[in-house]
């Protein structure tokens, strides 16, 4: 296994649950629903607000940055909260008020190691502006790096307020992509990069996403089973044998995590203990 990139920002990734499996059941993370928006379409992706269902895309409402920041601090006075991100249930980058929240946080939590979750679409546009904000990490979702793989995966994406499909829309993406992950890098935080593993789609390509996001600087990734849903959920979900074939060719080339629990946009506490894992469980108030 290659040398993790990540030993240089060891005072992140040695307590942050979705870096370190050695920490994954030891400390905790906050999500906060800041963030409905999203500006690509998924082919697999059902965002909705409930209580009931525990994947990413899932929350039980949508917050100001003003009712994160409370919500943070009254988590954080209750257990061992490291980290709190921006998961969704849209794309982080994509809000606003993604930004507000980062601001004001750093003002009342200055400890806590701070992170957030993108597509990567404008990556690029924003590595700069997360770096000053203070962010420490971004995961970025990357399922294809070859066009012809992507547009099975993308229906459409929204750029600079126009509407992209097929090719055109997966070339665009898988640039902004990779841009923002070697900027992002560039600029000093740590990135991961998580794959959805789509049986007879990708399974066979992920090992070049592998190749080119550890030329580009991400210090880590994280191959996750497709759910089927939405366009996808005539497929299989991959099985074990599938997806440890996959992580261990990924692992020649860069570290694997491999504790994830594909948490829900709302989440907090720590990672899969059901007795300390919690989501927001309000009633809705706001939908896409």
């Amino acid at each position: 296994m290659k040398e993790h990139k990540g030993s240089r920002f060891a005072h992140i990734t040695k307590a942050h649950p979705c870096f370190n499996e050695k920490m994954h059941d030891k400390v905790g993370r906050a999500h906060v629903p800041v963030a409905p928006k999203c500006n690509i379409f998924c082919n697999f992706c059902t965002r909705d607000i409930n209580n009931d269902e525990d994947r990413p895309g899932v929350t039980s409402c949508i917050m100001k940055p003003d009712d994160a920041i409370n919500h943070v601090n009254n988590v954080t006075a209750d257990g061992p909260i490291s980290v709190v991100g921006v998961a969704g249930p849209g794309d982080s980058l994509a809000n606003e008020e993604t930004f507000e929240f980062f601001e004001k946080l750093a003002k009342e939590q200055q400890d806590l190691i701070k992170c957030m979750s993108t597509n990567g679409l404008l990556l690029p546009k924003y590595a700069d502006k997360l770096a000053e904000l203070g962010v420490n990490s971004v995961t970025v979702t990357i399922n294809a790096i070859d066009p012809d793989i992507g547009m099975e995966i993308y229906s459409f994406i929204n750029y600079e307020g126009k509407i992209y499909k097929g090719y055109e829309a997966a070339k665009i993406l898988i640039e902004n992509q990779l841009e923002g992950v070697e900027k992002a890098a560039a600029n000093g935080l740590v990135v991961k990069v998580n794959s959805v593993l789509i049986p007879g789609v990708n399974d066979e390509h992920i090992v070049e996403i592998a190749r080119e996001v550890e030329k580009r600087g991400a210090a880590l990734m994280n191959v996750l089973p497709l759910i089927p849903l939405a366009k996808m959920k005539h497929l299989r979900k991959p099985d074990c044998s599938m997806m440890e074939k996959v992580r261990e060719e990924v692992e020649e080339i860069i570290p694997v995590f491999r504790a994830c629990t594909q948490c829900r946009a709302d989440a907090y506490g720590v990672p899969g203990k059901k007795s300390e894992d919690h989501h927001l469980g309000m009633t809705p108030n706001s939908h896409y």
